[in-house]
């Protein structure tokens, strides 16, 4: 019977996983590039393919690398003779040149570019399954695992040459592994956890929150369990940090700049850095790219130096009507209320109400019993009390960060919010009746319990399973651009917010299949675009480069106009007190702009003129 149910166990899971990949690789192919995707796939071939890290060295290279390898195995051509070649960072320029206009397939790139990090988002899956098992249960961690795998947002994101799913697993592997380093001490898990800690450095610089966050999990570990002095727990956790840089970070970087000219690491890294507010920290990086040993952590010094410049800066964005770099607090609380399924905040919604009714009905009893039952939970349930740490941090962060330009940067805590609403819930299910019944009223309490207990409750999980599937498949292939029932669903979610929370460019092609659906032979249609693509690949001599300051197109006998959505709201939107916008970018000619005659996909609106 335990085996008959482990097949069926496995087999739901590799459902799930299947549908997940479906939903993943039928995006990819109607998706164009995404903006950041025309710099990161151009990076990760040139550091596979010439391992010159040249390109892009505001993100690590564990996920571009990946994305880089299938191209090795495509005739490509890349002339390393033009500007872009010796220029500051030419990413962009190098990018369009490589996709759009050296002889190559584009789509054919960009669509094998994206099967690793699609096959990591597949084994995030999984892994959440596996780890949840431990936690909750064969039966429960099903749970988490689905709601992970139907999550829009993950689907979205999941199959872009991006760091951010990939971050998600990175961070999981490493707090898993340190958890079991610490429960179970051995070489063996201190390598593992060393290992994972490496990799999600390789992955995001953002990951580096995770060391002051594994400092504070080993410290209350040691005060909750009698072992070592803490001091132990605190060097053997630092020791961790310098295994996985040195055997990870260190390596990766090292064969990426391999052939990167190390003058011109030198000349790069202080054209980049030269306003950096940090002086000493700006002399160390450019000190250890004079050196043939050091210089790969030179260069994974500089990411970390051109991220902090950039949050430091914040990024101009829209939301909720205003335009600003100033960021908001209350960003990525509402953007994730937004982004996220009804189905999936219903379920968080009854997990966090059943964790806090426990919380206070443990404080009936006195502080002191309080202690009590909050050290056993700590025994018990340390695992789950880290999940809840490491996302108290890492929100607290993203919060506090200017940069809002997407809900993507909080899809690392997903997975813990996921999993500690299944055990909310799991423990919500096991509630049990009295046994004694003598009178009739016991006896009623007892089937009202049961009834409530076991019926009501298994229906309102299936509906919201059953409702999650459905809001999934409806919003299939355009997962970029979602948003629940509240926030205008499928379509209108670009009224609250936009970049890549709506519109990264991913349209394109769509715009080109629309183009040659409607347009004639000898018709033309301007476009003003925000992504990844070149309208001129795909829509060919039918294109006309636009923007707002040159006036009507119709002027020009061009009866047809698509603009990109978020270039729309940055021209639409309400400045910020300290913004500014040049009112021959405001499209002021343009009428009716939020109504237009059709749409290619979502997020590239089309007029008729």
């Amino acid at each position: 019977m335990e085996k008959l149910a482990i097949r069926i166990q496995n087999t739901i899971l590799g459902l799930i996983i299947i549908i997940a990949a479906f939903f993943m690789f039928s995006a990819t192919r109607g998706d164009s590039a995404i903006f950041d995707e025309t710099a990161h796939i151009v990076a990760g071939y040139n550091y596979v393919r010439h391992l010159d890290y040249r390109f892009n060295p505001e993100h690590p290279p564990l996920i571009k690398m990946l994305a880089g390898i299938p191209l090795l195995f495509q005739n490509l051509n890349f002339d390393t003779s033009k500007g872009y070649w010796n220029g500051l960072n030419e990413q962009w320029w190098a990018g369009n040149e490589f996709l759009y206009k050296s002889g190559n397939d584009a789509d054919k790139i960009i669509f094998w570019a994206r099967f690793f990090p699609i096959i990591l988002t597949l084994f995030s899956i999984f892994f959440i399954y596996f780890w949840s098992k431990e936690l909750i249960g064969r039966w429960w961690a099903l749970l988490p695992a689905f709601l992970f795998a139907f999550s829009p947002m993950v689907l979205a994101h999941g199959h872009y040459v991006t760091t951010d799913t990939g971050a998600t697993l990175g961070i999981m592997l490493s707090i898993y592994f340190f958890l079991e380093f610490l429960f179970h001490p051995s070489n063996k898990n201190f390598l593992f956890a060393g290992i994972a800690f490496g990799a999600a450095q390789a992955i995001k610089f953002s990951t580096v929150l995770l060391m002051p966050y594994l400092l504070i999990i080993a410290i209350i570990f040691r005060l909750i369990k009698d072992g070592q002095p803490i001091y132990k727990y605190l060097w053997n956790t630092i020791l961790i940090f310098i295994l996985g840089y040195l055997l990870v970070v260190y390596p990766l970087y090292l064969l990426a700049t391999w052939n990167y000219p190390i003058e011109k690491q030198i000349a790069d890294t202080q054209a980049i850095i030269q306003n950096f507010g940090i002086t000493p920290l700006a002399n160390l990086d450019i000190w250890l790219s004079k050196s043939r040993i050091l210089r790969p952590f030179a260069e994974y010094l500089l990411g970390v130096l051109m991220v902090l410049q950039r949050s430091a800066g914040g990024n101009s964005a829209f939301f909720l009507g205003e335009l600003s770099s100033h960021g908001w607090r209350y960003y990525f609380p509402l953007v994730y209320l937004m982004k996220e399924t009804l189905p999936a905040l219903f379920l968080i919604l009854i997990g966090g109400i059943l964790s806090l009714w426990n919380i206070l009905k443990s404080l009936r009893f006195g502080f002191n019993n309080s202690l009590r039952k909050a050290r056993e939970y700590l025994n018990t349930h340390f695992q789950e009390f880290s999940l809840l740490i490491f996302i108290s941090i890492y929100w607290i962060s993203s919060i506090a960060s200017p940069l809002n330009i997407g809900v993507r940067h909080i899809l690392p805590t997903i997975p813990f919010i996921y999993i500690l609403s299944a055990s909310a819930l799991k423990q919500w299910f096991s509630a049990k009746p009295h046994l004694i019944t003598i009178t009739f009223w016991e006896k009623l309490e007892n089937l009202t319990h049961s009834f409530f207990n076991i019926w009501l409750k298994t229906l309102t999980l299936s509906a919201l399973i059953i409702w999650l599937i459905l809001e999934t498949a409806l919003a299939a292939p355009n997962f970029l651009s979602y948003f629940n029932e509240f926030f205008g669903w499928h379509s209108n979610g670009f009224y609250y917010v936009t970049d890549s929370n709506f519109d990264w460019g991913q349209d394109l092609k769509r715009l080109k299949e629309w183009a040659d659906r409607h347009l004639g032979d000898n018709e033309k249609i301007a476009v003003d675009y925000f992504g990844g693509g070149d309208p001129s690949y795909y829509l060919g001599n039918k294109y006309v480069q636009w923007q707002s300051s040159k006036g009507n197109p119709k002027d020009e006998n061009i009866n047809w106009l698509a603009i990109s959505v978020n270039t729309l709201q940055g021209a639409l939107a309400k400045l910020a007190p300290d913004f500014s916008r040049n009112p021959a970018d405001e499209y002021l000619w343009l009428t009716d702009p939020y109504h237009p005659a059709n749409r290619a996909g979502t997020a590239i609106f089309i007029y008729k003129l």
